[in-house]
């Protein structure tokens, strides 16, 4: 299916690993010229290097900065003023147990998963709704209404990202700019695959095995039993980055693999 997106261009933050990677390609797929974030350099460069390589008739392009630091932010914008898509996919993530987590910590995970987004969208949401054309695309996760209690200070931020990205859709009632939020399950990253082999000490054992083993063991409530990938995250996002997902508006978009009970 045609997205209808050919020519568009598109901020995905952090998007050198993960779901941001996975995101950037399948938009590249659908002829958007893609912005790569990340901290470091070569990391993006390598990132921009692969997508050119896979669509040729692209121009991805580097955007490396730190998105907590709010001067590398404006540079980022004035380098970049008109995008026509913001996808805010950079977070950080760790289990904690609640009685470790003092102010710093909670801070840092606000600073990350919820200013750095918000002061994104900030200063690119007035260009989309003047020119009457855009997507927001937050990425939160089923813990953001399935707290499962072993990272709140991550539980928490991503519970406010669905507020913050209601709010914001308020703002562009009447237009074709959309603010939604995508929430994936557990999902298939580099570091999840590394958790696994390390659970699983096994050489011999293919790592299809050790999901199968890990999902049932530890994520029983699970209905897809295995991971979610990042390529079919990709592709929901880029169908919500499409003119033909104008009637998402402030929606909580779930992609759990079945994992939270309600059905609501």
């Amino acid at each position: 299916m045609d997205m209808g997106l050919s020519n568009k261009t598109a901020l995905i933050t952090g998007s050198t690993k993960g779901i941001g990677k996975a995101i950037a390609f399948e938009l590249a797929r659908e002829g958007v010229n893609v912005l790569i974030n990340g901290r470091k350099d070569e990391e993006v460069e390598r990132t921009v290097q692969e997508i050119k390589s896979v669509f040729p008739e692209t121009s991805p392009l580097k955007a490396t900065a730190d998105l907590v630091d709010a001067e590398q932010r404006e540079a980022l914008f004035r380098q970049h003023p008109a995008i026509d898509i913001l996808v805010n996919n950079m977070g950080i993530y760790e289990i904690m147990s609640y009685e470790d987590i003092d102010d710093e910590v909670w801070e840092r995970y606000i600073r990350t998963n919820v200013l750095a987004a918000n002061a994104l969208t900030k200063l690119y949401l007035p260009g989309m709704l003047n020119r009457n054309d855009g997507r927001v695309i937050f990425i939160a996760s089923e813990e953001a209404v399935m707290p499962s209690g072993q990272m709140p200070q991550y539980a928490v931020t991503k519970s406010m990202l669905l507020s913050l990205s209601k709010s914001l859709s308020k703002l562009t009632a009447g237009t074709e700019v959309t603010v939604n939020t995508i929430m994936p399950g557990p999902t298939h990253s580099e570091n999840v695959h590394q958790i696994i082999d390390s659970i699983y000490s096994d050489k011999g054992m293919a790592f299809s095995e050790k999901e199968k083993q890990f999902m049932k063991s530890n994520l029983p409530q699970s209905e897809l039993q295995r991971f979610i990938r990042p390529a079919e995250i990709g592709r929901l996002a880029a169908f919500v980055c499409s003119p033909y997902s104008s009637a998402f508006r402030g929606s909580p978009i779930r992609m759990d693999g079945g994992m939270v009970p309600t059905i609501f």
